[in-house]
C-alpha cells in the first residue's frame, strides 16, 4: 500500500525526531511538496505516479486492469515487427536466428525482437573491390584522391618466371535470387571476394607469359578471371554475382622497368629483323625457283635443239651418202666446192684464174690488198665445175 505522511503514523519506520522524513529529510513543510526549494519528497512522487496509472486504468490494479495493460504492452511490442523493404533491397527474416523467409520490396511483417529479426540487403547496388592498390582521399586537399600501392597484393609471378605488377578491380553485386546465401554462408563477404579474386588472378598470370599479359592477352584474362572467380564463389555458395573484372594496369616492377623496356625493345628488334628476313626469303625464293625453272627449260630446249640438229645432220649425211652412191664423182666435186666456199667466202683473197706472164707470175699484191674488198654479196658466183677444175690445176 502507498506510504502516508499522516500525523501519528510517521511512515513505515516511524517519524524521526524533529519531524524529518524517514531518511533524515527535512520536514514536509519545507520539502518538495511545499513552496520551498528543497528536494522533492519520494513518497509524493510515488503517489503521483499511482494517480496517473489510475487515470490510465480506471478500474485500478485489479485483474481486469492488469489484463488491459498487458494487452496494450503486447500490442505495442507486436507493432514493432512491421517493417518496410525498399525497391533496391531484399528482406531476410529470421526467427531465433534461423532463416525463415525472403521478402520482396514493400510493407512486411516478422516476429519482433528478440524473437525475430530482419536484415535488409541492397541486392541491386554495384560494389567494387580494388586489389593491388587503395584509393584514399587526401586529408590536406578535400575532394582529391590519392592511390597507394599494395605490393604484397599486386606483385605476381608469370609463366616465364618474370614478375608483373598487376592492379585490377572486381565489380560485384549480391545475387537477388539467393541473398540469404550472402547473409549466412560467408562471414566476411568483401574479404572473401578479395581473397578469391586475388588467388584466381595469380593462377591465370602464373600460366601466361608476361609479354602476352602486357599486349594481346589482357582481353582474354579479364573474362577468364571473371568466370573462374564466379565458379569458386558458387562453390562457396556465397550469393555473389561477379559482374566484371577490370585490369587497370599491368607493368613490370618499378625496380626493373628500365631493364624490361630494354628487353622489350630487343624483342621488338628481333621481331622486326625476323619479319624482314621472312620478307627477303619470300622475295628471293620465288626468284630462285623461277631462275631454276628457266635454266631447266633452257636445258630442255638445248637438248631438244641438239638432238634435232644431230638428227638433221645424220639425215643430211644419209641423203648425201645416197647421192654419193648414185654419182660419186659429181658428189665429191660438189662437196669440195661447197667446202671451199665456206672456207674462203669470208676472207680477203686474190684469185688468179688466167695465169701470169713469164716464168714467174707477178701480181702486185700490195696494191691489190689496199683496194677495199668487195662485199661478199657482190662476189661472182663460182664457175662451173669444169672451169673450177682448170683454175685449180693452174
Amino acid at each position: 500500500m502507498p506510504w502516508s505522511n499522516q500525523s501519528g503514523g510517521g511512515g513505515p519506520w516511524g517519524k524521526p525526531p524533529g519531524g524529518g522524513g524517514p531518511w533524515g529529510q527535512p520536514p514536509s513543510g519545507g520539502g518538495g511538496g511545499g513552496s520551498g526549494g528543497g528536494q522533492p519528497d519520494l513518497e509524493e512522487l510515488l503517489r503521483r505516479s499511482q494517480d496517473r496509472l489510475k487515470q490510465v486504468v480506471p478500474g485500478g490494479f485489479g485483474g481486469g486492469g492488469l489484463g488491459v495493460l498487458a494487452a496494450l504492452i503486447v500490442l505495442a511490442w507486436g507493432a514493432t515487427g512491421v517493417y518496410t523493404v525498399q525497391p533496391n533491397e531484399a528482406g531476410i527474416e529470421t526467427v531465433f536466428g534461423r532463416f525463415t523467409n525472403r521478402t520482396a520490396p514493400g510493407l512486411n511483417y516478422n516476429w519482433p525482437s528478440p524473437i525475430g529479426a530482419v536484415a535488409k540487403l541492397r541486392v541491386t547496388d554495384r560494389n567494387s573491390v580494388d586489389i593491388g592498390f587503395r584509393t584514399r582521399e587526401d586529408a590536406r586537399r578535400p575532394g582529391v584522391t590519392t592511390q597507394q600501392d599494395i605490393n604484397e597484393e599486386s606483385l605476381m609471378l608469370t609463366g616465364d618466371e618474370n614478375i608483373a605488377d598487376v592492379k585490377f578491380r572486381v565489380i560485384y553485386q549480391i545475387d537477388p535470387a539467393r541473398p540469404e546465401d550472402y547473409a549466412f554462408n560467408v562471414r566476411e563477404q568483401r574479404e572473401t571476394i578479395k581473397a578469391v579474386s586475388e588467388s584466381v588472378m595469380r593462377e591465370i598470370v602464373g600460366r601466361t607469359q608476361i609479354q602476352r599479359i602486357l599486349t594481346a592477352e589482357r582481353k582474354v584474362i579479364e573474362p577468364a578471371a571473371q568466370e573462374l572467380t564466379q565458379k569458386v564463389l558458387n562453390d562457396y555458395k556465397a550469393g555473389v554475382l561477379i559482374l566484371q573484372v577490370q585490369l587497370l594496369s599491368v607493368d613490370p616492377p618499378e625496380q626493373v622497368i628500365s631493364a624490361f623496356r630494354d628487353v622489350t625493345a630487343a624483342q621488338q628488334d628481333l621481331e622486326r629483323m625476323r619479319n624482314e628476313a621472312e620478307a627477303y626469303a619470300n622475295r628471293v625464293v620465288p626468284e630462285a625457283r623461277g631462275a631454276a625453272a628457266r635454266i631447266l627449260q633452257e636445258a630442255e630446249a638445248y637438248r631438244e635443239q641438239t638432238v634435232a640438229e644431230a638428227r638433221g645432220q645424220a639425215s643430211r649425211f644419209t641423203q648425201v651418202y645416197e647421192q654419193y652412191r648414185n654419182a660419186p664423182q659429181v658428189t665429191r666435186e660438189r662437196m669440195y666446192l661447197e667446202t671451199m666456199e665456206r672456207v674462203l667466202g669470208g676472207s680477203n683473197k686474190v684469185i688468179d684464174d688466167q695465169g701470169g706472164q713469164g716464168v714467174v707470175p707477178y701480181q702486185p699484191l700490195d696494191q691489190l690488198q689496199q683496194q677495199p674488198a668487195a662485199p661478199s654479196r657482190t662476189l661472182p658466183q663460182p664457175p662451173a665445175p669444169q672451169t673450177s677444175q682448170q683454175g685449180a690445176r693452174r
